[in-house]
């Protein structure tokens, strides 16, 4: 082991390259920030319409990041629109599958449950109701 300082030249790269695993890092998160998002709304957001979910079907609300089904008439479920795997929001809903663009996982649009990974864990369920033909989703909804 070598009992000189390190120059300038390696200390400077090696400060760059921790800056650019850095820059990485906060790119790779939901945001683009770096900081963690929560993946299910942790107030009551109205999604709009409750008829906007075809019946045997689902939708993606991308903004407010959940996806609701209509397995039966009148009756809704959803889930975070947050992918399990890498945290990437999901974006089609195609013969019942709900499908994540960034590496292929593929969700049960009813139950979440994973189809295909390579995430493991199922969608977390999101509480939702029809109120006056609108539909709220999270805590107390």
């Amino acid at each position: 082991m070598s009992s000189q300082p390190a120059s300038r030249r390696t200390v400077l790269c090696c400060a760059a390259l921790a800056g650019a695993a850095g820059l990485g890092a906060a790119a790779c998160s939901p945001d683009g920030t770096g900081q963690k998002t929560p993946s299910t709304p942790t107030a009551p957001v109205e999604l709009g319409s409750a008829g906007a979910v075809p019946v045997g079907g689902a939708k993606i609300y991308r903004e407010q990041r959940v996806v609701v089904a209509q397995p039966a008439k009148g009756e809704f479920t959803a889930f975070s629109a947050v992918c399990t795997h890498a945290g990437c929001v999901v974006d089609s809903v195609e013969d019942g599958k709900i499908n994540c663009p960034c590496h292929g996982s593929q969700f049960d649009a009813r139950t979440g449950k994973v189809l295909q990974g390579p995430a493991e864990k199922p969608l977390p369920s999101i509480p939702v109701t029809a109120k006056g033909g609108r539909l709220v989703a999270g805590p107390d909804a």
